[in-house]
């Protein structure tokens, strides 16, 4: 039965590539030359629109790739940028802490999303959960923090 139906289905595109289509094309009042299409009448026009949009649109599927990879801008910002939110209006984030003002420990954010930037306020453990990431903060520790550890 399968066999059958994919029999009619070519016979369907067999009968319309051998025989309507090349109907359809002799009979398209094609001009001879360019200077003919002026002379074309409403009618004649309407029977070559669809051929001329089918053509206009498989040139344009043809072309488009090329032009849009010649003619392609870069951007001054990709698509993905990480930070979001933190200085947009510097050209680059730079933050400077003291060593001394640290204390014995602090905790420096890696996820850009930190209301505290550059430290950290523990945005990361949402954005981890949404994301299936696993960031996490820059822990600093002095020394002596370490020895009184021990």
């Amino acid at each position: 039965a399968k066999r059958k139906h994919a029999s009619h289905k070519m016979d369907a595109i067999r009968w319309y590539f051998q025989e309507q289509l090349p109907n359809y094309l002799r009979s398209i009042p094609l001009p001879k030359t360019v200077a003919d299409f002026a002379t074309l009448t409403r009618e004649q026009w309407l029977q070559i629109l669809p051929l001329l949009l089918f053509l206009l649109v498989l040139l344009w599927m043809l072309l488009s790739p090329i032009f849009s990879s010649l003619c392609k801008r870069k951007e001054k910002r990709p698509k993905h940028v990480v930070n979001k939110r933190v200085k947009k209006d510097e050209e680059k984030v730079v933050d400077t802490v003291d060593i001394e003002s640290i204390g014995d420990e602090k905790a420096f954010c890696r996820c850009w999303k930190s209301k505290k930037f550059p430290y950290c306020d523990g945005s990361h453990n949402h954005h981890n959960q949404n994301n299936d990431d696993n960031v996490g903060p820059l822990v600093i520790k002095s020394e002596k923090k370490r020895e009184r550890k021990k």
